[in-house]
């Protein structure tokens, strides 16, 4: 009897090492929080943005509430944002915590949401700012960081991996295995392997897809870069070869504009037709792949025949494919806050691996720290090699840049411009 009692606890200490070394991996790089502040402190923190709703925000409230019970913390949504924001902040009720933009920093207009901003590299503050991605980090001259990422964005395409599976292919990783599994798709009856958006060139597949190779033609040319922000004419020609291989994409017939054209947006359309599952693969931005979770149960198709899915980078070149490293959307603490240090005492409670890989997952959006592997959505991207990861911010294109190119891209894709025509027009186009 005692040696069968023995025999039994030992495999449940053994069962329960087994399961230690299987945790969450959150759990594994977590580090406990510790209260810098009187915990019986009590004060309102108010964060604005332009979200409808900030559900994953409110998370953490609940989570920051357990050291700190009687701090109110409430998100308020402000109509217009972009616009409004410095209206807001020179207001009597300006917010302690707003939501910034790196492509506001430098532009006049937004000058305003940079001057409240209190520099969160002050080393008093305390945030762990090492967790975080460094080249989607703003880059300022004089040192100082007014915001900081707590969500970040790519572009890619979905992956119905039971499609992959079922027929016996492999998810692409080179511009020459995407076309051998688009034609493999179509040999087996899928009528449209690949899909995207096509009716507006605002994020339309054509820009998803060119982006990232864009990037790497101009990334370590640092004159093409200065000529392509200025707006030059003949910055034109350094657009050619991602012209070019529009043109080659669609000639090699990946894609059917026709049926593209019948997605009536970018967001909904695109994940409710995904969810149909005949698509092997659908172009699209994190920002897309945020809202595929909160749609499942509104797909009568996905509910009646569930698959597998997952984010990955499209490759474009025959070197592999691009991660193209943007922040998404950053905080910033208002330096005139009448509860500065409360508001600071959240941030560094927020800017750390694990509350901000938590609120990047409840969200549905790509998280900006170092470790993307907790969440398999966006697994993929954290495996692409350092030498392929490219950063807007760190190359330093700008909006400006990458309107040309996100219009010029959609011309020519969908025949309405000539390569030589749009290299010409380059400066021209209008947002």
């Amino acid at each position: 009897m005692k040696k069968t009692i023995c025999m039994f606890l030992s495999a449940v200490l053994l069962l329960g090492m087994a399961s230690c070394s299987t945790l969450e991996p959150k759990a594994q790089y977590q580090k406990e929080f510790k209260p810098a502040l009187d915990t019986s402190a009590s004060c309102n923190i108010r964060i604005s943005g332009g979200y409808d709703n900030f559900e994953a925000l409110e998370t953490e409230f609940e989570r920051f509430n357990v050291y700190y019970p009687n701090v109110k913390l409430e998100y308020t949504k402000v109509d217009d944002y972009n616009n409004m924001i410095g209206t807001v902040l020179n207001g009597n009720d300006a917010p302690d915590i707003y939501v910034n933009y790196s492509w506001m920093y430098g532009r006049e207009q937004y000058q305003s949401s940079i001057d409240h901003a209190e520099n969160l590299a002050d080393p008093a503050l305390g945030l762990d700012l090492n967790c975080l991605r460094g080249n989607i980090v703003l880059k300022t001259g004089d040192g100082t960081l007014p915001m900081v990422p707590v969500f970040s964005n790519t572009y890619g395409m979905l992956i119905n991996q039971s499609l992959f599976e079922k027929e016996g292919l492999k998810t692409p990783t080179t511009y020459q295995e995407l076309v051998k599994v688009c034609s493999a798709f179509r040999e087996k009856g899928y009528e449209n392997p690949m899909m995207g958006f096509t009716q507006k060139e605002t994020t339309s597949l054509f820009t998803l897809m060119i982006y990232p190779f864009f990037l790497e033609t101009v990334a370590n040319d640092p004159e093409a870069v200065k000529k392509l922000n200025s707006l030059d004419a003949s910055a034109g020609e350094y657009m050619r070869p991602s012209l070019e291989k529009i043109t080659q994409f669609m000639n090699d017939g990946c894609v059917d504009l026709e049926s593209c054209n019948e997605i009536e947006n970018n967001y909904d359309a695109v994940i409710l037709r995904f969810f149909e599952g005949d698509v092997p693969m659908m172009v699209c931005s994190g920002d897309t792949v945020s809202g595929t979770k909160k749609r499942e149960s509104r797909s009568e198709e996905f509910i009646a025949n569930p698959f597998k899915y997952t984010f990955v980078p499209v490759p474009m070149s025959d070197d592999g494919a691009v991660f193209v490293d943007m922040a998404n959307l950053q905080f910033s603490v208002n330096k005139d806050s009448k509860n500065l240090e409360m508001a600071n005492e959240f941030m560094r409670f927020l800017v750390t691996q694990s509350e901000l890989n938590e609120m990047a997952k409840n969200k549905g959006l790509m998280s900006p720290t170092k470790d993307l592997s907790f969440n398999n959505m966006y697994a993929a991207f954290g495996m692409v090699p350092e030498s392929r990861i490219l950063s807007p911010e760190v190359i330093g294109v700008t909006d400006d840049a990458g309107i040309q190119l996100r219009q010029a891209s959609y011309c020519v894709g969908t025949g309405q411009m000539t390569i030589d025509e749009a290299v010409a027009f380059y400066g021209k186009f209008e947002k």
